[in-house]
């Protein structure tokens, strides 16, 4: 359906009556929200702005009217909505209090951050209607999240069976300018390639800050130009004529919702305030601001009840004075409350055991998760290879909890390009182990909205690299427990393995693990060999934090990495080195394939070296190193990442700062210069720390 304002809709705009809209409509809400919202936009911008109450405003007015009536439509079990910083009206619709969101605003203990985060990158469990996914302040982020929720909702029927989530939906809103982003495009692809139950509304008010609708999609409207995307359904019409929007909105809801597969909804909108509270509007002619202030819904909806005898002119007075008097006793209530505590602020990067999130991963749902021992018990002595370790791993993990999925691209049938899930499609079907579309974007953010549903993801990025165009998702999947003060949580799982193999080249060959150990809320792990990486796999399955999982290419099929599998209950904590041997003379301090390199050379100095594999770099043993490093008086540490800023440098100003005066030698460092690694293997042997620059770095530093 391709609707444009003005056009007619089921009969003439004029002649329809409230009796024709959709009956779940309760109309009064939506006057006294939509109210509420003006008049709190209002008093922020003239008021709570000025005298320095809220220091960052981002105002509604004029995208009301669509978001109410949205909000009032979604109250299955499962539905979500992704919104983004002009969504307050549907916040409100969705049970988000006139208090919370002026407290919100001003940064107050008890918003939807407790202060850590700007007043409308919103969250908020579900309260009888919609739950509000987790958004960041990223635009376009919003988006691929929600494709995940959407997908979930699929996974628990199908795969679950848990037929009271089916007609659930999820909805994600945006604005006009985000059409251009990448996080548009891949969650408009994974929904319409799987047909998921999601719906896009575009709030399209004709402007990106100051950049104007045709600068963003060619002809200025995103609706017309997919009206032939294949497995879409559009509809395209105001968003500030109540009954033409209404229409559009329950039609829209409705065939999503009925198994229609995804659909589109452009709604267009007037912005009737600059783009945030520092925006004057200076590039709008007085022309274009008249014209947008003739489309405001507010003086439409009141026409519209009072035109249809819903509600008196003197009703309508009579709301709009409660309501003031509402919205003015919830901004006092909000200045009265506290700042939030300092002393908090670190609280809730990390999962705390006594103090589960209230949505995401199975603690999420109130399901146990399953221990384990973190004592080896191999029933096989036969070596494996850390390829099959991991396999093994996540084979069992798959058949202990039906929450667990895994996917990427290449990993169904062909069992991903380093072989690491074959036949673990054919095991545990498609629904479980999938391919997806070539997108990294879309596979953490589809990824993180899963784990929102209660489930666990295990997303696989093909090479170190091509985790670079999810660098935005990653990052705040790791902060969504701080930044939503312990609400929410996405515990994902995500495989990427990478660095040098036989050998090398700029996009296949990268560790750069310091980025993602720069990252708050990720853990790293970065194993050696296959017995530590069947138990870090597995604790990280276990576990109630997001992971990355480092699979040095290397190390995969390397024959010093062998070890006999630990045991289908072997768990290895995170943040404890292996000592791999002792010694009184020098600590070498090193991880992932590294640690093969630095034992070949401890072997042929015959010196009595205490070699430290750290396993995981978020968190390290420092306790360990440091222990280590009071009794041995020197410490060369090496890794394959480049000097500059490695993680190599924390490690030596750790050393430094605390257990320097035990230094009878400067702590050394071995890495890779700052160049990319090459293809050609002579060249990358002089770059990549080899035996021979490892033994000498020893005896220079044992001579010191």
């Amino acid at each position: 359906m391709n609707l444009r304002e003005g056009d007619s809709v089921v009969t003439p705009l004029g002649e329809l009556k409230l009796t024709d809209v959709h009956p779940a409509f309760d109309w009064h809400e939506i006057a006294r929200l939509a109210l509420a919202s003006r008049l709190m936009d209002e008093m922020e911008e003239t008021e709570l702005v000025p005298q320095g109450y809220v220091t960052y405003q981002f105002s509604a007015r004029g995208h009301e009217l669509g978001q109410l009536l949205i909000s009032q439509l979604l109250d299955r079990p499962l539905d979500a909505a992704s919104v983004y910083y002009r969504s307050r009206p549907f916040m409100l619709g969705s049970g988000f209090t006139l208090v919370e969101a002026f407290v919100s605003d001003m940064a107050r203990a008890g918003g939807v951050s407790d202060g850590r985060d700007v007043g409308v990158v919103f969250n908020m469990p579900r309260r009888g209607r919609a739950l509000v996914l987790p958004m960041a302040g990223d635009v376009g982020s919003q988006l691929t999240p929600a494709a995940g929720w959407a997908q979930a909702i699929r996974y628990r029927v199908a795969q679950l069976g848990e037929a009271e989530a089916d007609g659930s939906i999820a909805v994600v809103f945006l604005g006009d300018g985000t059409v251009a982003a990448n996080g548009f495009w891949s969650a408009l692809t994974i929904a319409t390639t799987l047909q998921l139950p999601l719906l896009f509304v575009v709030e399209d008010n004709g402007y990106a800050i100051s950049v104007e609708g045709p600068a963003q999609t060619p002809g200025a409207n995103i609706a017309a130009n997919l009206a032939s995307f294949t497995n879409l359904a559009v509809w395209d019409g105001s968003g500030t004529v109540p009954a033409e929007t209404a229409v559009l909105i329950h039609n829209a809801v409705t065939h999503v919702r009925a198994g229609g597969g995804p659909g589109l909804l452009r709604l267009t909108v007037p912005r009737l305030s600059g783009h945030s509270s520092v925006d004057n509007q200076a590039y709008k002619s007085e022309e274009e601001r008249q014209a947008e202030s003739a489309r405001d819904p507010i003086p439409a909806l009141r026409a519209y009840l009072t035109n249809h005898e819903a509600m008196s002119e003197k009703a309508w007075d009579d709301l709009v004075e409660a309501t003031r008097v509402e919205v003015e006793a919830a901004r006092d209530a909000a200045l009265a409350q506290p700042q939030p505590e300092p002393g908090e602020v670190t609280r809730f990067v990390w999962s705390e055991p006594d103090a589960p999130q209230q949505v995401g991963g199975l603690m999420g749902e109130g399901i146990e998760v399953a221990g384990g021992t973190a004592v080896p018990n191999p029933s096989d002595p036969r070596r494996i290879n850390m390829i099959e370790a991991i396999r093994r791993t996540l084979d069992v993990e798959l058949a202990l909890n039906p929450r667990c999925l895994v996917f990427g691209e290449d990993v169904g049938y062909k069992g991903g390009v380093h072989a690491a899930t074959l036949g673990l499609q054919k095991k545990f079907g498609a629904g479980r182990v999938f391919d997806t579309s070539l997108n990294e974007e879309g596979i953490i953010g589809r990824a993180t909205g899963m784990a929102y549903a209660g489930l666990v993801p295990v997303p696989e990025i093909q090479f170190r690299k091509y985790a670079d165009p999810a660098t935005e998702q990653i990052n705040n999947c790791g902060t969504i427990r701080w930044r939503t003060a312990n609400r929410f949580a996405a515990p994902i799982v995500v495989r990427i393995p990478g660095g040098y193999r036989k050998i090398g080249d700029p996009w296949h060959s990268v560790t750069s693990e310091i980025v993602f150990a720069h990252q708050p809320g990720w853990y790293l792990a970065f194993p050696s060999n296959a017995a530590d990486a069947a138990g870090l796999l597995r604790a990280a399955l276990r576990g109630n934090d997001p992971v990355i999982f480092f699979e040095h290419r290397a190390m995969l099929d390397a024959a010093w990495a062998r070890r006999p599998y630990p045991g289908d209950d072997y768990v290895l904590p995170f943040g404890r080195a292996d000592i791999l041997q002792t010694g009184e003379d020098l600590t070498i301090v090193t991880w992932g394939a590294m640690v093969e390199r630095c034992e070949m050379a401890v072997q042929e100095t015959g010196a009595a070296i205490e070699l430290i594999d750290l396993r995981t770099i978020v968190p390290w043993d420092k306790t360990a190193v440091l222990n280590s490093v009071r009794k041995t008086a020197r410490c060369l540490i090496v890794h394959e990442d480049i000097g500059l800023g490695g993680f190599g440098a924390e490690i030596a100003a750790t050393i430094v700062g605390e257990a320097f005066l035990d230094l009878d030698a400067p702590v050394e460092r071995m890495t890779t210069p700052s160049v990319p690694i090459p293809f050609n293997t002579g060249l990358m042997d002089a770059v990549v720390p080899t035996v021979t620059q490892i033994r000498r770095a020893v005896e220079e530093l044992l001579a010191f």
